[in-house]
């Protein structure tokens, strides 16, 4: 028999493989959205990587705090994703040196724009859904 503790282990390693697989497949789907964004529909084109980079966001979050619950990864998302956008109000050469290297702007941005805290939010709410839809089906099987 399993003792208590080592089946909970076991549960939380398979949802940390099932979030860092999601982190990379988000990942890949946001750069193939900008490699490949003239087949998009321009709509999908203009919001796709912003919604995949907050699904990431979130997705990360999970995979670092499996341990925790939805709501805790939700809320972590949205201070981590707004905080990046509210950041960039702050223009000053250090920051815009590092947001002028191709890491530096995926992860920083440039500019802050309103509309990226609509898409941010719209990532954050897909990735829970698809979360609870895992785990709802992880549990399930378990």
């Amino acid at each position: 028999m399993i003792s208590k503790n080592k089946h909970t282990n076991r549960i939380y390693f398979k949802l940390r493989i099932t979030y860092i697989i999601s982190v990379v497949i988000t990942i890949l789907l946001g750069l193939a959205s900008r490699k490949f964004s003239h087949l998009l529909l321009p709509f999908l084109s203009k919001n796709a990587g912003d919604v995949l980079w907050a699904m990431m966001v979130y997705f990360g979050f999970r995979f670092l705090f499996v341990h925790k619950s939805l709501l805790s990864a939700i809320l972590l998302s949205f201070l981590f994703s707004f905080g990046i956008e509210f950041s960039q109000l702050y223009q000053v050469d250090w920051i815009n040196q590092i947001r002028g290297t191709v890491l530096g702007a995926l992860i920083f941005g440039k500019g802050y724009l309103t509309v990226d805290l609509i898409r941010y939010t719209t990532g954050i709410v897909i990735a829970s859904i698809l979360d609870k839809v895992i785990l709802t089906k992880k549990q399930r099987n378990t």
